[in-house]
């Protein structure tokens, strides 16, 4: 550190909410949950504010669970090829279809 310049230092408390007993789990497990809960949730996010999950009106038997995986099918290789806007690979997606097939090994 350069003398005369002072370190800035931040500190963060986070309360969270769980049925464990105390002790039952190590703190560096419950980041570990906490991290992964999250994760699960930036998913459903993805879907709702890019596929508008949450006004799909389908709703009965097993279709609402079919178009989830169908969504989660369209965001998984789109990550895996290093997409970080699903919004952005979905457009283009669009405009260029047979780079979507590339996505799933197929081709045109």
């Amino acid at each position: 550190m350069a003398e005369g310049h002072l370190e800035h230092v931040t500190i963060v408390t986070i309360h969270a909410v769980t049925s464990l007993p105390p002790g039952r789990i190590t703190h560096a497990r419950l980041a570990a949950l906490i991290r992964g809960h999250w994760s699960v949730e930036a998913l459903h996010h993805v879907r709702d504010v890019t596929y508008r999950e949450d006004v799909c009106r389908v709703r009965t038997g097993t279709a609402p669970r079919i178009m989830a995986g169908l969504r989660n099918l369209a965001i998984g290789p789109a990550r895996l090829i290093g997409w970080t806007n699903i919004a952005a690979a979905t457009d283009h997606c669009r405009s260029h279809p047979a780079d979507g097939l590339q996505l799933l090994g197929a081709t045109t």
